[in-house]
């Protein structure tokens, strides 16, 4: 029995382009192999088709959750590619800069630090 749901696999997968640039996220499923496969696969079903997939709460909004909680956490390399995202979901400049005063704020200054250094990297990048 496969846990694969189709479905959910393309749904997700239009929301993880549109978030992420379809250029990056073909880029990472095709890096994918046989190891690899099966998690890329539930986590683009997953994550961005069943959490992303609803209406309920607009992708703007969630970019902003997910700065601030993958903040919280230090995953510093998926908060770059998460601060990449929120950008093109329409976050404002102004709007990461206030997440990460948050995160300083419940996580710690070197925390905010660590933010401010990668949203000034993509922010060049722009």
């Amino acid at each position: 029995m496969s846990a694969f749901d189709e479905e959910l696999f393309l749904k997700g997968l239009e929301q993880r382009k549109a978030t992420l640039g379809a250029e990056y996220v073909e880029r990472n499923l095709a890096a994918a192999d046989d190891f690899t496969r099966p998690f890329q696969e539930a986590m683009t079903a997953w994550c961005w088709g069943f959490g992303w997939g609803d209406d309920t709460i607009d992708a703007r909004t969630r970019s902003m959750m997910n700065l601030s909680m993958i903040g919280a956490l230090g995953k510093m390399h998926e908060w770059e590619t998460h601060c990449r995202g929120a950008l093109n979901n329409g976050v404002t400049t102004d709007e990461i800069r206030a997440i990460i005063h948050v995160i300083g704020i419940y996580c710690g200054v070197p925390q905010a630090l660590e933010c401010f250094r990668v949203a000034r990297r993509v922010l060049d990048e722009r």
